[in-house]
């Protein structure tokens, strides 16, 4: 996902920061695996959520890192300051990326989803740098 992520960024967005939450994510998974969290704590997406994952999330290649299934899928949570009504909608992952970086205020929010188990986590933040 962070392959992808990355060349959609590089493709013409250079003004955008990135936030990468891999650590969190291994930091829960281990929490999971020692049994200090139950698989019922991790996996609670949403209902909404996991419709917009069948709907509108991208296929990844990787397989859940909960039920290693391959039901995982990206999707692309937008927020800027103009967008009004479409602020905080689900958008194709490479169109939330570039709408993020053309908008003021513009934070595109990548979220991995497990349409079998319903893990769900934040994996990557792309946030537009404020120009000048």
């Amino acid at each position: 996902m962070a392959a992808m992520a990355m060349r959609a960024q590089r493709r013409a967005k250079p003004e955008l920061g990135v936030v990468d939450y891999t650590l969190a994510k291994r930091a829960l998974l281990r929490e999971v695996r020692r049994g200090m969290l139950s698989r019922i704590d991790v996996c609670d997406a949403h209902p909404e959520l996991m419709r917009a994952a069948r709907h509108v999330g991208r296929e990844t290649a990787r397989p859940c890192p909960v039920c290693d299934r391959e039901g995982l899928r990206l999707l692309a949570y937008v927020y800027a300051d103009d967008l009004k009504r479409d602020n905080g909608r689900v958008w194709d992952l490479d169109q939330g990326i570039a709408l993020a970086a053309t908008r003021k205020g513009g934070a595109c929010y990548v979220v991995e989803v497990c349409t079998d188990c319903a893990w769900n986590h934040l994996t990557e933040a792309f946030v537009r740098r404020s120009a000048g």
